[in-house]
């Protein structure tokens, strides 16, 4: 979860700091207006990513917008499944084509991340576009000054219940199909932790009772999103719990440090750790866990925490990232060895807070 700013290049764009971001309700009386719209998120997009990026597609198409969604990567197989998935563009396998619909667009929605960067590779391309770039987003300190509508609210647990939100206050609930319902379902389980996490708000309960009144059928979205990985997926778990594992109880902290050559041995694919830094959470008395990974270019990194521990703080102060209160992510360029002693270092700094064990 990188939230570093993205770096300005020598370019042409005067309107591009002349002004602050507008509220999003500015957006609503433009919504019948037909337009090119392109939708993105950030790279190696999740459940809330191309859940929020998917239920909005389904939700413009309605008012004849030609509409397209493009993910800055490749994503997880088990989002395969998700309403409108064979229709996104992979900006890394369609480049030429994904830059065309991006300089030929009106609109560009930004969904679930707060700056440019965390686009890779498309970043460049949304800086100079002519498009009025949309944020809805719920990270910290968002890049406002490269869009012109937007909403970033921290609050909110997810991306998805943020959409839903847009489209009810626009005041179209008539237009949340079943395939609206499926998506945002499918992002807001999973960004909220199947509802454990703190910001499973009464809002959110109330959303998903909406969402069945529209058709959703919850039990068959978590088959498929929980339901469908390979024999291998569980024996590289297994692993890695058992010999990447190591848990620092005089701070509250478990670390999962995973080699380049596990991800080969087991044939790792995207998603294929996705939820696996929630793992160590469940020891008693464990406050952190964190999980980096040597992905070969840099080593990914992700925090979770229980309680009062800051882990955006933590991400962005040691490893070049940051995220919500209780969930975040970062990246280091140094070999993994030497991330994991700054991990160590880092938690031994930060002991009175992590020793101090409140609920």
């Amino acid at each position: 979860m990188q939230t570093t700013n993205c770096q300005l290049k020598t370019v042409n764009f005067p309107l591009l700091l002349r002004r602050f971001m507008q509220s999003i309700q500015n957006l609503y009386s433009l919504l019948a207006q037909s337009k090119k719209v392109v939708i993105t998120t950030h790279q190696k997009p999740d459940g809330d990513a191309m859940g929020s990026s998917l239920a909005l597609y389904h939700f413009l198409i309605q008012f004849g917008h030609d509409v397209t969604v493009i993910s800055p990567t490749n994503w997880a197989s088990f989002l395969h499944w998700m309403p409108g998935c064979k229709k996104v563009i992979d900006y890394e396998g369609q480049t030429e084509k994904s830059n065309k619909l991006i300089a030929d667009a009106d609109w560009i929605f930004c969904l679930d991340f707060n700056t440019l960067s965390r686009t890779k590779n498309m970043a460049d391309k949304l800086l100079t576009s002519n498009a009025q770039r949309i944020l809805i987003d719920h990270h910290r300190e968002p890049q406002e000054e490269v869009f012109t509508y937007g909403i970033s609210d921290t609050s909110k647990s997810s991306t998805c219940e943020m959409v839903y939100d847009f489209i009810c206050e626009a005041g179209f609930e008539d237009k949340i199909t079943e395939d609206v319902a499926t998506c945002l379902y499918a992002g807001v389980m999973t960004d909220t932790g199947s509802f454990r996490f703190p910001s499973t708000t009464a809002s959110v309960h109330k959303m998903v009772a909406h969402l069945k009144e529209k058709g959703l059928q919850h039990s068959l979205v978590h088959e498929e999103l929980f339901d469908n990985f390979l024999e291998n997926r569980f024996r590289f778990i297994g692993h890695v719990l058992s010999n990447r594992m190591e848990i620092f109880y005089e701070y509250n902290t478990a670390l999962i440090a995973i080699p380049q050559s596990d991800l080969i041995k087991f044939d790792v694919r995207t998603g294929d750790t996705e939820g696996l830094v929630n793992y160590p959470l469940s020891i008693k008395g464990i406050k952190l866990a964190v999980i980096i990974i040597d992905r070969g270019e840099e080593r990914k990194s992700s925090f979770r925490s229980k309680g009062n521990f800051d882990v955006n703080t933590f991400a962005r102060k040691y490893f070049n990232g940051g995220g919500h209160f209780n969930a975040a992510g970062g990246f280091n360029k140094e070999p993994l060895e030497e991330v994991v002693l700054k991990l160590k270092a880092a938690i031994k700094e930060n002991a009175a807070e992590l020793c101090s064990y409140q609920f």
